[in-house]
């Protein structure tokens, strides 16, 4: 992989600049004036607060998803401001293409996230990915194209941020697990039985971490760790028989390798999505900062304990899709998309989650070695079938 341009400014494109990523991202670039410039931002409907961020970074590019909002946000910008407004699909590509740009934050949400990702490693800008789903659905496409365009894809979630840079200078052949923490979310050490009344507002209460309200939910049905088991076995070019969950309720190592000679590394620190963002941005330095240092002695205790797949099916079927491979992951994903939304909906219960993923899975005629075609028709197709399924 080629090393990213040496530069005193490094220019940046930000997908969902109003979701929790983006606004920590933006908090880092607040913090580091000097060495990073926002040249484009994006939203789906967030205008007001798009309107704050346009105003205080000033930024020459921003995409609105939604086509309606985009038109409102027209309006709002004063007229002293010179910045071209985009809208849907077309408008995050192209803020993704935009030939000034040097790095590509993608912390958008969803399926949304896999077009203009691709667009973007297709543009040779470095990748700094934080949308799971465009792994999950497409990895071997995504590192396939990564590859052939000598791209950089650089891991900000926190436990493949900490893998990346535990295998940092090690040889691929000397790995022997990757082991994947997790807190355990706000049911850890819970049953079925006293579950399957859950509300939204309990599964959104995570313990450690301030995410948006799909990615809590993700974490409180440890969906959130089956979607990471799939991104690490395409990031980090792994069987999945390579990849073990530990659960780790403290967020201190937030993951860990182990190689052949019996040696583990892991990478810790405080539960602050900010230390990942950054060290995207300024790979392959590292930045002084002010965040909250790591005090052991303080904290006394660590814990491990083996994750309860009974009680959280959704990550045994993550597991199954990843093992079944071919367009089972896209459908995994896409079938999760939907009942997580469902579920915020006050549509479905919690338990209906697994129930009608697995539904997806079962029904579904897997294409081997898909392109990128298949797998957006696969999102389409289940996407349907639920539809039609939960009328």
């Amino acid at each position: 992989m080629m090393r990213r341009k040496e530069s005193l400014m490094k220019k940046i494109s930000i997908l969902g600049s109003t979701g929790s990523i983006g606004t920590q991202t933006l908090d880092v670039v607040r913090k580091n004036k000097d060495k990073f410039e926002v040249v484009a931002i994006s939203a789906n409907s967030s205008i007001d607060l798009l309107l704050e961020q346009i105003l205080e970074f000033n930024p020459k590019y921003v995409a609105v998803y939604n086509e309606e909002s985009a038109k409102k946000l027209k309006d709002m910008i004063p007229n002293n401001i010179d910045i071209e407004i985009l809208s849907s699909m077309e408008g995050l590509v192209k803020i993704c293409e935009l030939e000034e740009v040097d790095i590509v934050l993608t912390a958008v949400v969803g399926m949304i996230g896999l077009v203009p990702t691709m667009a973007a490693i297709k543009a040779k800008k470095t990748i700094a990915l934080a949308n799971k789903e465009t792994l999950v659905t497409a990895g071997e496409i995504v590192m396939r194209e990564a590859k052939k365009n000598n791209v950089e894809i650089l891991p900000v979630d926190s436990e493949h941020s900490a893998i990346f840079q535990c295998l940092n200078g090690e040889r691929k052949k000397n790995i022997e697990k990757i082991i994947l923490t997790a807190s355990g979310g706000p049911f850890r050490g819970k049953k079925k039985e006293e579950l399957i009344k859950v509300t939204k507002n309990e599964a959104l209460k995570h313990p450690n971490w301030d995410m948006g309200r799909k990615i809590s939910i993700d974490s409180s049905t440890l969906m959130n760790k089956g979607l990471e088991v799939i991104e690490a076995k395409w990031l980090f070019d792994v069987d999945v028989e390579d990849i073990d969950i530990v659960v780790h309720p403290q967020s201190i190592i937030h993951s860990m390798v182990s190689f052949r000679d019996s040696s583990v590394m892991a990478q810790l620190g405080c539960p602050d999505m900010r230390l990942p963002i950054e060290y995207a941005l300024t790979y392959p330095e590292r930045s002084k900062t002010d965040f909250e240092r790591l005090d052991l002695a303080k904290i006394a205790t660590l814990t491990f304990e083996k994750p309860d797949m009974e009680t959280f099916p959704c990550l045994k079927l993550a597991f199954k899709a990843l093992k079944l491979g071919g367009t089972y992951p896209a459908v995994l994903n896409s079938a999760n998309e939907v009942l997580v939304n469902e579920f915020l909906d006050d549509k479905i219960g919690f338990y209906d989650i697994p129930y009608y993923i697995e539904r997806s899975l079962d029904q579904h005629n897997n294409r081997s070695n898909p392109t990128l075609e298949d797998i957006l028709e696969v999102d389409k197709e289940t996407r349907a079938f639920l539809a039609n399924l939960l009328k």
